[in-house]
């Protein structure tokens, strides 16, 4: 069981979240690595009310969930387009599946990924035999993971050479910054804009230039946290705006408040 390099993008405030939970990643089996990017466990025990806030990632998500108070339940969670909030409090723990974009096909071909997008379905309409209990009972983490990789290899995912290909894809949109165009990507990549966009809905659940867009927002949410202080004009050109007038527009559209009021914030 290899943990996985702790990344802070996408968390809001990463650094107080880390103080209100226990938060790891996971390598899954080695079987499951072309579907999935990780296992993430979360356990809490808090005296007061928390609540947590992340820019989601172009990945659907198998949650397993226990909060106090609650019966324990597993869902679907598809790619939220917005700021996603969760509210803990009390003890609770969390055992998610983030797939790689693109992954989560092979577990549910029935569907494209863009069924899922924006929606939370909870089991038994989605995988109807699943208890969660079974991943959420165990206190050992490695049963819990073992546990994990069960449920999963039971599903039997069929490889896709398609889900391949968009997994590529949005891997390469993740490591190269020149890439700030749909139209300039499909053509790097020999295929027309309306091609690309349609793997894109059938796989990954949103369009490319969402995911552009989405990795600005992690890289700028970043280094928001990590320099002080930020030189937003030059963060701007860095990941492609034409000014910083569009990067603070993104910015504040997505995490709530403009980029300066938030560095300041979490500093």
């Amino acid at each position: 069981m290899a943990p996985v390099r702790r990344d802070t993008r996408g968390i809001v405030d990463a650094a107080e979240f880390f103080t209100h939970v226990d938060f790891r990643r996971v390598e899954p089996a080695e079987p499951l690595r072309r579907y999935v990017e990780q296992y993430w466990l979360i356990d809490w025990n808090l005296s007061e009310p928390y609540v947590s806030h992340v820019v989601p990632h172009p990945a659907v998500n198998i949650v397993f969930q226990r909060f106090e108070g609650q019966d324990p339940f597993v869902e679907v969670a598809g790619i939220q387009l917005g700021l996603f909030a969760q509210k803990l409090e009390g003890r609770g723990r969390v055992c998610g599946i983030k797939f790689r974009p693109g992954g989560f096909r092979p577990f549910a071909p029935e569907h494209p990924v863009t069924h899922w997008t924006g929606h939370r379905i909870r089991s038994p309409e989605v995988f109807p035999d699943t208890d969660p209990l079974t991943i959420l009972s165990p206190d050992d983490e490695k049963a819990r993971v073992a546990a994990l990789d069960t449920f999963l290899l039971g599903l039997d995912p069929q490889p896709d050479p398609q889900a391949d290909l968009a997994t590529t894809l949005v891997d390469r949109i993740g490591a190269d910054r020149t890439i700030r165009r749909v139209t300039d990507f499909a053509r790097s990549e020999g295929m027309s804009v309306r091609l690309l966009q349609r793997l894109f809905a059938a796989y990954v659940g949103v369009g490319p230039k969402w995911v552009i867009l989405r990795h600005r927002i992690h890289e700028a949410l970043e280094r928001a946290e990590t320099e002080a202080p930020v030189d937003w004009a030059a963060l701007a050109a860095d990941l492609g705006y034409a000014d910083q007038a569009h990067l603070v527009r993104d910015f504040t559209a997505t995490v709530g408040v403009p980029p300066t009021a938030y560095a300041q914030g979490v500093h």
